[in-house]
């Protein structure tokens, strides 16, 4: 049996996400979610692109775990120390 060179190898779908910054990986998630709910796609494309859309989410969700820590660090407290705060949308500035 042959191996269809046409096919990605196992893994393939999550190539290069983690090198991702932030917004290119939440951009490039929108466009693939966009294109699955368009339609019109083979199975092995839906799947494909379902694979890598998983991927993007995933490492979205890791780089926004990362800056939620180094917010939660960066909170300075009177004194000039550093003071660890829970963070909700109630206590972020209004916006103008």
């Amino acid at each position: 049996m042959t191996t269809n060179e046409a096919e990605p190898a196992p893994g393939a779908a999550a190539a290069g996400v983690a090198e991702l910054a932030f917004d290119a990986a939440f951009a490039e998630l929108r466009t693939a979610i966009e294109e699955l709910e368009a339609g019109g796609l083979s199975l092995e494309e839906t799947i494909r692109r379902t694979e890598r859309a998983v991927a993007l989410q995933r490492h979205c969700e890791k780089l926004l775990g990362e800056a939620e820590l180094r917010v939660r660090q960066l909170v300075a407290r009177p004194g000039g120390g550093l003071e660890t705060r829970d963070l909700s949308s109630e206590d972020a500035p209004a916006e103008a």
